[in-house]
């Protein structure tokens, strides 16, 4: 039987690099994500002004707004976030800056939901010239460099695997029950671990993939952000 999540990918990736692309925008690895079941935010690709209100609407606010541009793989550092906009003038206010910024460098802008919570961790996926697609997990957020904790298998893995991954980091305490927060959903992440080799193993054209931060939403993680990179000297299937 054909796997027809891997059909989807394929094609997706294959658009990509006939247009070009290095890496994917962010609506599109978040549809690579999305395929293999891992849960991302829920968002709409905009590219006019006309059409931030309804989709925030759509949504509900607080949203979002993003630059999602495959020119543009790191946002943040560029000022194209927008986060917390509580109402259509601020989503509005934030279209102008962020498509005033994209302006010639194609993509367009995500207006999305906002997701909340205090624990943010980060996942991925790295191709070693040795060991083929290994998985990443480790802390989160803007000082995940700094901080360095992260943990690697190779792909595939299985739950035990994913659970040894979460048991080995240093800060494995935040998935717990702490100062009120509900434990972190491991089963969750295991899946999630689970499914980023497996696209790593269907996919020999995908390169790297880069999630950070995974927001605990309570005991439920969420794909805020999302990069891919990808290898152009070879097929992406």
């Amino acid at each position: 039987m054909p796997d027809d999540r891997i059909t989807t990918v394929a094609l997706l990736l294959e658009q990509a690099a006939a247009r070009g692309q290095s890496t994917l925008a962010e609506h599109e690895a978040k549809q690579v994500l999305a395929a293999y079941s891992l849960p991302v935010t829920r968002e709409i690709l905009v590219t006019t002004r006309a059409e931030v209100a309804p989709a925030a609407g759509a949504i509900g606010y607080p949203v979002a707004v993003k630059a999602s541009s495959p020119e543009i793989p790191h946002k943040s550092e560029q000022g194209l976030v927008r986060l917390g906009l509580a109402d259509e003038a601020a989503a509005l206010q934030a279209f102008d800056a962020v498509a005033s910024a994209l302006a010639g460098r194609g993509g367009g802008v995500l207006v999305q939901e906002m997701i909340t919570g205090r624990r943010e961790l980060a996942m991925g996926l790295v191709r070693d010239p040795d060991f083929g697609p290994c998985v990443m997990f480790g802390l989160g957020g803007i000082f995940t460099e700094i901080l360095g904790d992260a943990v690697f298998r190779r792909a595939p893995l299985e739950q035990a695997d994913a659970d040894d991954m979460m048991a080995e980091i240093r800060g494995r305490e935040m998935l717990g029950a702490i100062r009120g927060l509900p434990a972190a959903d491991r089963d969750a992440l295991a899946g999630m671990l689970i499914a980023l080799g497996q696209i790593g193993l269907d996919h020999e054209g995908v390169a790297e993939i880069d999630l950070n931060p995974v927001i605990l939403a309570g005991p439920r993680p969420v794909v805020a952000d999302a990069l891919i990179v990808l290898r152009p000297e070879l097929p992406v299937l």
